[in-house]
């Protein structure tokens, strides 16, 4: 993996989270009045009507899936919806959602029809004949028109993960076929180009070309980072996570010898069933990812983090979420020019569907974008938050652990007058 030690395989505690497999829609285990696998079953009704038997045309937004199960020989293929020579990338463009309903969401992905084809994850390096198209579909910057046929009709796969966004239904590729040019960014084929820069500097330098995150996670899936005999496919719950710490551990970097913040500044925001709360506090860099399920059954918050050292080993309990709101926090941090400590309070409410991990990252990217709210304490700020969340702030203090070092740390404050520090 391009990330060190890091697999950003789902942890068993993650997995367990996901009542849908085992309801699939019709036991009610969750109690939501929205079920996402019916919302996604009527959607798929819909759209089954615009099948010709086993053909297939639509514009990929572009879209691309590479799948875990069996690694390292998965399933990859692209993601075309029944829309040909249309603007479709707000279908595959989570970055794009924050505003948008749930039902809305779940439209746009199941309305994707996934193509599956199997193959070794080292066939980057020499692919066949669909995956080297589906590599040229992933490098465009722009929807691109795809005939995809297959040899059964494809079918509904109830798949809706913790990890990654859902997905419509899905059929073994007997052919695919790009109808037009795709319009490659610069930037993108540079980097693609180059089989002599590791992967790491290629995805470090597409996000300073402003090219998105969601289409450098799709590179990095269809294995079109790193040299040329090293290059791999990488299942898409890992790229997902991957990205978010290559580009966190580089923002990490910048800020260590940054000047702290003067204050306690509280963000926000709320959205598709999921609460987002952000502390920063005068420190050294500390992060703490809390994690708090109304629909679970365990009483008390979750929690992963980490000091200035960083971390050396996956984030196994946050899992995910870890990665994708410690990502925003240090690309604040890193344009205010300042160190601090950050507390991310996360609570995952009754309403929640399984959408994908990038929920957070979003929710975070937009709480952050808005001016915080200011204190001179913690205490001061603790009254503020105890407003914004359901469970009670005792019951995520206790199971802190950067709280604890915080209260315990002794800082310039122990020895001079906070008016001549830094």
């Amino acid at each position: 993996m391009p990330s060190g030690n890091l697999t950003f395989k789902p942890s068993p505690s993650e997995i367990n989270r996901n009542l849908c497999q085992r309801c699939k829609g019709f036991r009610k285990l969750c109690g939501k009045s929205l079920c996402p696998i019916l919302a996604k079953a009527k959607s798929i009704a819909e759209i089954q009507k615009t099948f010709s038997k086993t053909e297939f045309f639509g514009a990929s937004p572009p879209g691309f899936f590479v799948g875990v199960f069996g690694y390292p020989k998965v399933a990859i293929g692209p993601l075309v919806p029944p829309l040909a020579s249309q603007d479709t990338s707000i279908y595959d463009a989570e970055d794009l959602w924050i505003g948008k309903s749930m039902e809305e969401i779940i439209a746009y992905r199941t309305s994707l029809v996934r193509g599956k084809a199997a193959t070794s994850v080292k066939s980057a390096r020499d692919p066949g004949k669909i995956l080297s198209l589906t590599q040229e579909l992933v490098m465009s910057g722009k929807p691109i028109d795809t005939e995809m046929s297959f040899i059964k009709r494809p079918k509904l796969d109830i798949v809706f993960s913790p990890r990654t966004t859902p997905s419509g239904p899905s059929g073994i590729l007997k052919n695919a076929r790009i109808t037009e040019n795709p319009k490659v960014p610069k930037p993108v084929d540079k980097i693609v180009g180059d089989t002599d820069l590791k992967a790491s500097g290629g995805i470090l330098n597409l996000y300073d070309d402003k090219i998105p995150q969601r289409h450098i996670t799709k590179l990095l899936s269809a294995g079109l980072f790193g040299l040329k005999k090293r290059r791999k496919l990488v299942p898409t719950t890992w790229s997902i996570t991957a990205i978010d710490d290559i580009l966190g551990k580089r923002f990490w970097k910048q800020i260590l010898n940054k000047n702290w913040i003067n204050d306690f500044q509280l963000f926000g925001h709320k959205a598709l069933g999921n609460n987002v709360q952000i502390l920063l506090y005068p420190s050294g860099w500390m992060f703490e990812a809390l994690e708090y399920w109304s629909i679970s059954p365990l009483g008390n918050p979750e929690t992963d983090w980490e000091t200035w050292k960083g971390r050396k080993k996956y984030a196994d309990v946050i899992c995910g979420a870890y990665y994708c709101t410690r990502l925003p926090v240090l690309e604040y941090l890193t344009k205010i020019n300042r160190q601090s400590g950050a507390f991310v309070f996360m609570e995952v409410d009754p309403e929640w569907v399984p959408m994908g991990v990038w929920r957070f990252r979003e929710i975070a990217k937009e709480a952050l974008k808005h001016p915080p709210k200011k204190f001179d304490s913690m205490d001061n700020a603790f009254v503020e938050l105890k407003k914004r969340l359901v469970l009670p702030l005792d019951r995520w203090l206790n199971v802190s652990k950067t709280y604890k070092i915080y209260r315990t740390q002794k800082t310039l404050e122990n020895y001079f007058p906070k008016d001549i520090q830094g």
